[in-house]
């Protein structure tokens, strides 16, 4: 028979855990995430209200535009949120100096994003895509113009937890500014991997 416990022997820190069960980096980070993706799920809406008026414009749309890009652009998103996530695996096993190296990867493959979406844009500029265009070609700029904005800022924060994570802002016992972020940067991926079909591969 397995022996009862005095509720006054139990770990206030075990009851506390079991009562509020922790979340990934901390509540103000998933406050921003979950504006992040109402503010994606309106402008979806309209994009599947535009294309319900406009089917021939959203089947020929993606015809215009580079998928070469768009797929550089995803395996980019994927391969640093990967390097992301072990860079959190290895902070959580106290390979500080580790963790450091895969943001280092993370920010370096990150940076090819911004990068690709310029060369993106200069040349469906030159193919006569621009924002003044169809409704296809305002809602492609309007998401995708978005998204970078929300990359940006995610270049930022990764900047910021390489700097924390350089000089000794983090341990295996607290790193939730790392979590937080990653949980950021997924979130982030994650809406590429809506916005990419929607514009690039469904016609």
């Amino acid at each position: 028979m397995s022996e009862v416990i005095p509720l006054a022997e139990i770990s206030p820190e075990i009851v506390s855990a079991e009562n509020n069960p922790a979340i990934p980096g901390n509540r103000a980070i998933w406050v921003g995430i979950f504006a992040e993706f109402t503010e994606f799920l309106l402008m979806f809406v309209v994009y599947f209200f535009a294309r319900a008026n406009h089917p021939q414009l959203f089947h020929d749309g993606p015809q215009k535009l580079s998928v070469l890009a768009g797929s550089a652009n995803t395996v980019i998103m994927i391969t640093s949120s990967y390097f992301v996530a072990r860079a959190v695996l290895s902070m959580r096993h106290d390979r500080t100096s580790a963790s450091f190296r895969w943001l280092v990867a993370a920010l370096f493959t990150a940076l090819g994003y911004p990068l690709i979406k310029f060369l993106e844009i200069r040349w469906n500029v030159s193919q006569g895509l621009t924002g003044n265009g169809d409704v296809f070609q305002m809602s492609y700029y309007y998401l995708t113009f978005n998204h970078l904005v929300h990359v940006s800022w995610g270049i930022l924060g990764l900047v910021w937890v390489m700097a924390q994570t350089r000089f000794g802002g983090y341990s295996a016992k607290n790193h939730n500014g790392l979590v937080a972020f990653a949980s950021y940067w997924h979130a982030t991926d994650l809406i590429w991997l809506m916005i990419f079909p929607a514009f690039y591969v469904m016609p």
